[in-house]
């Protein structure tokens, strides 16, 4: 039963994410194992102006989200934010992950992450604690496609982690 509700989730999450003005706290978080490449390669959807309440609270300034003439100082606090509230483990061993990117579509920015230098992936786990501090309702959607295998997952601030062995 709760794997019909995640993926119905799944699939009304995109329209929730395209709304402009929405009532739901939710990010989503595809994570992909790119064999041949030996990358993890990770993209993270996160509404606007959720991100930018949660860094101006968090850092105390006034950060703006603009795909012209951005400051500098948005992606270096984006990065700063991400560091802090997403952790990957593959294997049992913590792993860094490198900042890659960002881009917008509307309301949303997409964040592009990446674990290189992964030769084999026996367990992977990832915490996710994106606006968790800012709202006590969000939600984080993870989808997991690692060594053939799907898996989604719904992090609550109570329930921050997924796993998914082999």
């Amino acid at each position: 039963m709760t794997s019909v509700k995640i993926f119905i989730l799944g699939l009304i999450c995109p329209l929730l994410l395209s709304v402009n003005a929405h009532k739901f706290y939710v990010s989503v978080t595809e994570v992909a194992y790119v064999k041949e490449k030996k990358s993890v390669q990770i993209i993270s959807r996160i509404f606007i102006d959720d991100l930018e309440n949660a860094l101006r609270s968090r850092y105390d300034k006034h950060l703006t989200f603009a795909p012209k003439n951005e400051a500098k100082e948005v992606e270096e606090y984006l990065k700063r934010y991400l560091n802090d509230k997403i952790s990957i483990q593959i294997n049992g061993k913590a792993i860094d992950f490198k900042f890659i990117g960002k881009e917008y579509d509307h309301d949303i920015v997409f964040c592009y992450l990446e674990v290189v230098d992964v030769s084999n992936i026996a367990s992977f786990q990832i915490t996710n604690k994106v606006l968790f501090d800012a709202f006590d309702d969000q939600q984080n959607i993870i989808k997991l496609k690692i060594n053939d295998k799907s898996q989604s997952f719904i992090l609550v601030n109570q329930n921050d982690r997924a796993l998914l062995s082999f």
